[in-house]
């Protein structure tokens, strides 16, 4: 699977919808992004995270405010134990 990155061209128009100033476009385009294929169940919550370029704890904040259910995946579950292991 590759890890690179695509270069998407974001209208600056967007910054009226996502109501930020011009510098935050990317970041916000990125969080929708994020969301959006969560809540489709395409993601986990700490790729979502890692999209948007947050902590898990912050997209769990997000998620809830944009009224989001949480799934929380085997994945999720490894996730977290992983987690807990290296801070141990």
């Amino acid at each position: 699977m590759s890890t690179g990155t695509i270069d998407v061209l974001i209208p600056k128009e967007l910054k009226d919808i996502f109501n930020v100033v011009e510098d935050e476009i990317e970041k916000e385009a990125l969080k929708s992004i994020a969301i959006e294929f969560y809540r489709e169940e395409k993601i986990s919550m700490g790729k979502a995270a890692e999209i948007a370029g947050v902590s898990k704890i912050e997209m769990m904040g997000i998620l809830r405010e944009k009224k989001v259910p949480l799934q929380y995946s085997e994945e999720d579950l490894e996730e977290d134990l992983e987690t807990l292991r290296q801070k141990l």
